[in-house]
């Protein structure tokens, strides 16, 4: 009894074999209307090939949509940060050496208060924190080797904190350094933003891995202050 039957499809001689293939039995012809001699072009060989989806899938698309990016509004809430914070200090270090904005500043009255916080070698250190207040401030506004820029100022804040902090008071009196301590800090790892001529440099890429560097330097120079000059 043939096993074909109107459907078009056979099965195996194994009568244990369940499985079932459509179309003629392998090395049998067979005529149908598609085997007309005028479509050359015909063949019996799959013409499309259908492979799967590459659609995400709902929760992919979700936790794309949830991914923080960056845009342009970081990139300016940066800059008026760095601005700030570096023409403040600026400010500070310029009068300091120069005492262009206080009359009671200058590099002489920068080494007497640096004797009454305990420091052993105030004029050396006096134009120390002045160069560093001035040159880290250039460098936050400009953004140009920012690591290094915020490093030396979050190290003069810490300096500050420790000498002049007295805790007996409110926060030790010292809420404005802590402030700026933070930014310094936030600024060290977050990176200048695109608007800053770092922009195509490798610390700029990497600022977090730069952040830290900087960081452990600046804390080893902040110890190496308050225990040999001090």
């Amino acid at each position: 009894m043939s096993t074909e039957d109107d459907r078009g499809y056979y099965t195996t001689a194994d009568s244990s074999s369940t499985t079932q293939s459509f179309g003629p039995r392998p090395g049998t012809s067979s005529s149908s209307m598609f085997d007309d001699d005028d479509d050359d072009g015909y063949t019996s060989a799959p013409t499309t090939a259908l492979s799967s989806f590459d659609h995400e899938s709902p929760l992919e698309a979700s936790a794309r949509e949830r991914t923080p990016e960056w845009h342009r509004g970081l990139d300016f809430g940066l800059l008026v940060l760095r601005v700030v914070v570096g023409a403040l200090f600026v400010a500070h270090g310029a009068d300091k050496l120069f005492g262009w904005f206080n009359d009671g500043m200058g590099m002489e009255a920068t080494r007497e208060m640096l004797v009454g916080f305990g420091y052993t070698e105030p004029s050396a250190l006096a134009l120390v924190v002045a160069l560093t207040e001035t040159v880290g401030g250039v460098l936050l506004i400009i953004g140009l080797f920012f690591p290094a820029g915020a490093a030396a100022i979050l190290g003069v804040m810490a300096n500050v904190i420790v000498v002049k902090g007295d805790w007996n008071l409110f926060l030790g009196g010292v809420e404005l350094e802590m402030v700026y301590a933070a930014a310094a800090f936030a600024l060290l790892f977050t990176g200048p933003g695109r608007f800053a001529i770092d922009r195509h440099t490798h610390w700029w890429r990497k600022a977090p891995a730069y952040g830290f560097v900087f960081l452990i330097l600046a804390a080893g120079l902040t110890v190496v202050t308050l225990v040999v000059f001090r």
